[in-house]
């Protein structure tokens, strides 16, 4: 089932295309929104808001247009966006219940659930100090709880790890995982930190110069069909190698004790053939597995 759909729908800002006749269904969960600079993933999550008015084509959120009921939409959805939002002379917990009083909380429900969500994304002993004040870490955080305060039901999250050192990143990637794993909250990542998506999302759509480049389950994007298994013996052994190529096979990627090999077509067991060439050889094998490419790999791939 999808949340959010864009139906061939085309953004211009001025002469120039952001959008290009995109056609995509955002499923439920964890979704990675890839794309080099420029790709258009910013402008799609501006689009699925009503921030941006299409020059063709539609958008919808939760069953919503997002033309005609934007501000239906922004009242379930929440926002990360990536350029800095903090209000100046605020406290951290005022100007999230600041954001809960726009999303038509009443003020006195709007503070206790600042102070919760403050709580929960690591800002508790903070709460009361000027957002001004806070390091990249921090402001990135209390932009997290400003989007959350209102227990949306879709999470927009652009570059949500911008500026931050390694241990706030990981930080900010475990509570998005568990907003999206543990919570329930459907969460859209707008990104072009490839970990970042490993770490956190199901499925990928990446996006290239406005238009669909590819789109799917993680796991089935980086898998490379039965035809293709890595090794791993105890030892580097130039026998082994020899009888995968005189069975048919190939030796595709070889790295020390670790082989990637291609099984030939008319071989129905993948596991048989290995353990066979290993026999001929005399090879002892430690590991086998399916082989599946990187991540980077599809992203290349979808891209160029």
């Amino acid at each position: 089932m999808s949340v959010a759909t864009l139906s061939h729908i085309t953004v211009r800002y001025g002469r120039r295309v952001a959008l290009s006749d995109l056609d995509v269904e955002i499923p439920e969960g964890s979704v990675g929104l890839l794309g080099p600079n420029g790709a258009g993933k910013t402008t799609a999550i501006k689009a699925l808001m009503g921030f941006v008015k299409p020059a063709s084509g539609s958008a919808h959120v939760l069953g919503m247009d997002a033309t005609r009921q934007a501000m239906h939409i922004r009242a379930q959805t929440g926002l990360m966006p990536e350029a800095d939002c903090a209000f100046p002379m605020m406290t951290a917990v005022a100007m999230v219940a600041y954001a809960a009083e726009l999303a038509g909380i009443p003020p006195a429900q709007a503070l206790r659930r600042a102070h919760e969500t403050l709580e929960y994304c690591g800002l508790g002993e903070a709460r009361y100090r000027m957002v001004d004040g806070f390091s990249t870490g921090m402001k990135q955080r209390v932009k997290l709880a400003q989007a959350l305060v209102h227990s949306p039901k879709l999470l927009f999250l652009d570059e949500p790890t911008n500026g931050l050192d390694p241990a706030g990143r990981d930080a900010m990637l475990r509570l998005i995982r568990d907003l999206s794993h543990d919570m329930g909250i459907n969460v859209v990542l707008s990104t072009h930190l490839l970990p970042d998506v490993e770490r956190t999302c199901d499925r990928v759509i990446v996006l290239r110069a406005g238009k669909l480049a590819a789109e799917g389950a993680l796991s089935e994007l980086k898998a490379l069909g039965r035809a293709y298994v890595d090794v791993e013996l105890r030892m580097p052994d130039d026998g082994f190698e020899a009888q995968v190529l005189r069975r048919g096979g190939a030796i595709v990627s070889h790295l020390g004790s670790h082989y990637r090999v291609r099984i030939p077509t008319d071989v129905e067991d993948a596991a048989l053939f290995v353990f066979g060439c290993a026999e001929e050889s005399g090879a002892q094998v430690r590991g086998l597995r399916p082989a599946a490419r990187s991540l980077e790999d599809v992203f290349v791939e979808a891209i160029e």
